[in-house]
């Protein structure tokens, strides 16, 4: 186990509670008073769950790795019975489903206290976290910078130290994006890994999976134990771990091959700041006795690019009819923002040969990856191309919105061909490098190695093989070890 992970993240506080040194009532009601004096100023907890928390820690907890620790979960992907499930949509803002997805079945074994649901883009379509229906989520590292997103919520306020980890989805990049922008260490698990159950078999066409935002590499390992597996009716699962993970982080890696790039996978250009990150971590990697090569990802960056814009339409559209279903009554564009209805439209008018060219051109990505893995251990490049963007960056322009309002009611195809062209070309500039392995369901982290002169977290990104989460938690816990980053505190913290 790391011997540089910090002394208040959850591992370490469930220990407190199992040696009798404090009560987990003790904890809720201190992360409740952190999460009250910085909330006011980042936005990210936007709905309290604090007198069934405070219950919660009174009574019996499951005697679980994390019995008594405070835990926030996304208001996306976090389905609990009882509590609102709104996607930051107007239409889903007081429904409330009747039973726990299996991620949140497992997760609650552990034993952690649930006080809040975090904030998240409407769908958890973009890269940031500003949804119309409850504002925009702020950077603790500086508030006039986004988190990120999608999980834009958790990333925030587990960044401001209010709470230990907090849980998060990722279908392109939504646990690393944030992650690297508040600098904290997320994993996307391989695909299958983690159960999606019962609501859906896949996310995004295999694109989601679930996880947790944390401030150390053995809370991710341990908690990655709790909730591995196909639940029921799953469709797919990932290869069986050989060991627990967190068992692996006691293990140092053997001597890796790792390729790098400071390029953009699925964009254009990298911003200076992202460069020096990764060849920093590429130096690193290399004192630690790993061999480092500087080689591009052997992708067809163009079909990819569209196949991700073919399948967040479909994936849109899907959402919007979905959250109809629940409910009970049609959707109107009065109940999505612009873009989310936009993208469900163009959605609806994709044929279904484009939607398999976008998985048959992921599925070829795949091969492609899998024969480059055989020869490389990992790769390393920047989560982001740029450091995180200023709040209202990405946000629509007021003519934008005229002409959204007017695609509402008419919208020949070709049109809406050629926005998604311009979204293909444009909208992934800053956010381009997670992507690919979400389309390819292999694994990946983002690591926070890194800060630039205005202070932002840049992190960067390592991949692995299908199913081999093993390595990247036997380096993320020797980086970690090397260069530990617990001791960094944003501006804003509890």
């Amino acid at each position: 186990m790391s011997s540089s992970a910090p002394p208040d993240d959850a591992t370490a506080l469930a220990d407190r509670v199992r040696r009798g040194d404090v009560h987990p009532t003790e904890l809720v009601d201190a992360a409740i008073a952190a999460i009250e004096k910085v909330n006011p100023k980042l936005n990210a907890v936007v709905h309290r769950m604090y007198e069934k928390a405070r219950a919660a820690a009174k009574g019996t907890l499951p005697d679980g790795p994390f019995r008594g620790v405070p835990f926030v979960v996304k208001d996306l992907d976090g389905w609990l019975a009882g509590e609102p499930y709104t996607q930051s949509c107007r239409m889903s803002q007081h429904f409330v489903p009747t039973e726990d997805a299996e991620m949140m079945v497992r997760m609650k074994r552990t034993g952690l206290v649930i006080l809040g649901k975090t904030n998240t883009p409407e769908l958890g379509l973009v890269g940031v976290t500003e949804p119309e229906l409850r504002g925009p989520t702020r950077n603790p590292w500086n508030t006039e910078h986004t988190p990120g997103g999608s999980s834009g919520g958790t990333a925030s306020i587990v960044a401001s130290r209010a709470v230990p980890m907090g849980h998060g989805g990722d279908g392109g990049g939504s646990i690393r994006i944030p992650s690297s922008a508040c600098g904290l260490f997320g994993l996307k698990p391989t695909r299958g890994r983690n159960p999606l159950g019962p609501v859906v078999g896949e996310g995004w066409g295999g694109y989601v999976q679930s996880g947790v935002l944390t401030r150390s590499v053995r809370d991710c390992a341990t908690m990655l134990d709790a909730t591995q597996g196909p639940d029921v009716g799953a469709p797919y699962a990932s290869p069986p771990r050989e060991r627990p993970y967190a068992e692996e982080i006691k293990r140092p890696p053997r001597k890796l091959r790792i390729a790098f790039s400071t390029g953009s996978q699925l964009g254009k250009t990298t911003h200076a700041d992202v460069q020096a990150a990764v060849k920093d971590a590429a130096a690193l990697c290399a004192s630690l006795g790993h061999e480092l090569e500087e080689v591009p990802l052997p992708i067809d960056r163009e079909a990819l690019v569209a196949a991700f814009f073919t399948q967040v339409a479909v994936g849109a559209a899907a959402g919007i009819e979905r959250t109809a279903q629940w409910v009970g009554r049609a959707p109107t564009p009065a109940d999505f923002e612009p873009t989310t209805w936009l993208l469900g439209t163009i959605g609806r008018k994709l044929h279904a040969i484009e939607l398999q060219h976008s998985r048959d051109a992921c599925q070829a990505a795949g091969r492609a990856l899998g024969r480059f893995f055989q020869k490389y251990d990992l790769f390393l490049d920047g989560t982001l191309a740029y450091p995180p963007m200023k709040i209202g960056e990405l946000a629509l322009k007021p003519a934008e919105r005229v002409v959204l309002a007017g695609l509402r009611v008419v919208s020949p195809r070709v049109v809406l061909d050629q926005i998604l062209a311009t979204l293909g070309a444009n909208a992934l500039e800053k956010t381009p490098n997670t992507q690919v392995a979400n389309q390819t369901g292999l694994p990946a982290m983002s690591v926070p190695l890194h800060w630039n002169a205005a202070g932002l977290p840049i992190g960067v990104q390592f991949m692995a093989p299908f199913g081999d989460e093993a390595t990247l938690f036997q380096l993320a816990a020797q980086l970690e070890a090397a260069r530990p980053w617990a001791g960094r505190v944003p501006p804003v913290h509890a």
